[in-house]
């Protein structure tokens, strides 16, 4: 869907290598989207009626013989049709409706995304509630990063942050699974500078190939 075989393949192999040497348990996620935004829909439809009437009010300006009985006409239709028009490119083209996008809200949505994830694969499960997932959300080209309560105490906040941080430059170069490796890289890093070794009773307690999945 968002990996070709060959990138999911190699996000796997590096989780299997990183849980081996550090007892973490670690699922990757590449979400499409976090939620549907109807209001960027809106937001690009209103953008693209009020630049099309400052144009009408210019011609109106520049040519004032252009108001006749039909005026109304000539003025509101191409303005709507402006606005359809930037509506149906904020649906169809993701670059445009990021414009529209607010980044505080889209912070909100895939973090609400990510632990909804969380929850529903019960990723809690581990013996040592050692479990990480990082979500990927192309879209919003955001990063979340939820780790379980195995961690609190020995990594910090700053630390998880720099892992996020590694992420963004590849994900906003519309490159997930380098972005995915790249965190794979540090959270080994980081979890090695912490002690973290794998445990007696150590396995594979959760999947190790990413999940893919449309989203909203």
């Amino acid at each position: 869907m968002f990996l070709s075989p060959a990138e999911a393949d190699a996000i796997e192999t590096r989780i299997a290598h990183l849980e081996a040497h550090t007892g973490a348990q670690v699922v990757t996620a590449i979400v499409g989207k976090s939620d549907g935004y109807p209001e960027v829909v809106w937001k690009a439809f209103a953008l693209g009626v009020a630049v099309a009437a400052l144009v009408v009010v210019g011609c109106d300006v520049v040519k004032p013989d252009w108001l006749t009985a039909y005026a109304t006409w000539f003025n509101v239709v191409p303005m709507l049709a402006v606005g359809a028009v930037s509506a149906l490119l904020a649906i169809a083209v993701p670059d445009y409706a990021r414009l529209y996008l607010n980044r505080l809200r889209a912070a909100g949505e895939v973090r609400q995304y990510a632990q909804a994830m969380f929850l529903e694969r019960q990723l809690f499960r581990t013996r040592a509630r050692n479990g990480v997932l990082i979500v990927a959300s192309l879209f919003e080209r955001k990063v979340e990063l939820l780790a379980d309560i195995g961690f609190a105490g020995r990594v910090d906040a700053a630390a998880w942050r720099a892992v996020v941080d590694a992420m963004t430059p590849f994900l906003a170069g519309a490159r997930p699974a380098d972005a995915l490796l790249r965190a794979l890289d540090r959270i080994e890093e980081v979890l090695l500078a912490s002690g973290f070794v794998p445990g007696a009773a150590a396995g594979d307690e959760l999947p190790d190939r990413p999940i893919e999945a449309e989203g909203a």
